[in-house]
């Protein structure tokens, strides 16, 4: 059986170029790139070249950038780092934010910090005037996701980018799902930290990075070498480094082209499910929104249980976060967005990559015309 792979939110493959890429240093180029010898010092060479290029992609200079082992903790350096190292008791996030950002922030709750949670409108964007009158004094940073993982809505990141410098307030973003689907520059969008991770798009699990705008004071949370500028302890995942470096490249060379098709299959899916499913709710922004996300709610519909009916028609999509499935209570998102409780337990997300056809949707769609009445406890 064929498979049809709709959850790129919750990761992708590896490119073939990315992964030849790679390869040298797990068995030629494998020195220890701390090492003075020529083996060690080509390992440090292709950290450099690959920091050079994680750079360039989001306008950033290439001493800015820190590697690390994923987006979860990329977000927890920026987040506990800058808390950390500067002074300020109040930090201002979203609800809607990843678990990462959201149970870093709840850690800092314990340790005394004041965290205010945003609310969002019905599409999942945030209240520019709501972030405004939320400042306080002794507000040391602003954490909003660039793009959210569940409903694909964007923030107004610029918008947040102009406040917080205008108020002398740090701003981070949570960038895991925006990089590769929307153009960033952290310098036109005023943000001072940004984390991502390679897996989403089209890069290796295991590494991601930090961009933290040079001056910026943080702490480093684990003890060790002195890696990474001394802020991120530990041997450098040299290949996995090299993957992040190359998937990045290649992203943002084709990102007009990638997010063009993405539309078209995006608005072509939605097309047809609204047809056949008129009583579907569509979850966040039409407008605001990232490229292949399709985020939707069947009513009396059990969404782990169409998953699972999908699975066996070789058909892979999300009953949500990749990160959050297997709990069993509702989607903060979607409580946040004020979805009814008959919707959110039929949800399920769909996330669009670069092999996905008008063809595989046509099949999607055959295949919830023959799921969906079955399964639907109205029958």
């Amino acid at each position: 059986m064929k498979v049809r792979y709709f959850d790129h939110a919750a990761t992708t493959y590896v490119k073939g170029e990315v992964l030849r890429e790679m390869l040298p240093y797990f068995r030629i180029k494998y020195g220890n790139p701390s090492s003075l010898y020529g083996v060690g010092r080509k390992s440090k060479k292709a950290i450099d070249i690959a920091r050079k290029k994680v750079a360039k992609a989001i306008n950033a200079n290439a001493k800015e950038i820190y590697f690390t082992s994923c987006g979860s903790e990329s977000d927890n350096l920026a987040i506990k780092g800058v808390a950390y190292a500067n002074k300020g008791k109040n930090i201002i996030t979203s609800k809607i934010e990843h678990p990462a950002v959201l149970n870093t922030c709840k850690s800092l709750e314990k340790e005394g910090y004041e965290i205010t949670y945003l609310n969002v409108d019905s599409k999942g964007r945030i209240n520019i005037e709501e972030l405004v009158n939320s400042i306080k004094e002794d507000t040391v940073l602003i954490s909003v996701m660039f793009a959210n993982n569940e409903i694909g809505t964007i923030e107004p990141i610029e918008e947040i980018g102009k406040i917080a410098k205008k108020n002398n307030i740090l701003f981070h973003t949570d960038c895991v799902q925006a990089i590769g689907n929307v153009k960033i520059d952290v310098n036109k969008m005023n943000i001072d930290l940004l984390s991502m991770s390679a897996h989403k798009f089209y890069g290796p699990k295991g590494v991601g990075a930090l961009y933290v705008r040079e001056d910026i004071k943080l702490h480093k949370l684990q003890d060790g070498g002195h890696q990474e500028k001394e802020k991120r302890a530990g041997t450098e995942n040299v290949a996995g480094i090299v993957g992040i470096g190359k998937a990045i490249e290649i992203a943002n060379m084709n990102i007009d082209r990638y997010n063009l098709k993405l539309k078209i299959l995006r608005d072509y899916c939605i097309e047809q499910i609204t047809r056949f499913f008129p009583n579907v709710k569509i979850n966040g922004s039409i407008i605001n929104r990232l490229p292949g996300n399709i985020n939707i709610s069947f009513p009396n519909i059990n969404g782990e249980e169409l998953l699972l009916k999908l699975d066996e028609y070789g058909i892979c999509v999300s009953s949500g976060s990749a990160c959050s499935s297997g709990e069993e209570k509702p989607s903060h998102v979607l409580e946040a967005i004020g979805v009814k409780k008959e919707f959110i337990k039929g949800t399920i997300r769909i996330t669009l990559g670069e092999e996905n056809t008008k063809q595989d949707i046509d099949y999607l769609i055959k295949c919830l015309k023959n799921i969906i009445p079955k399964i639907s406890k109205t029958n």
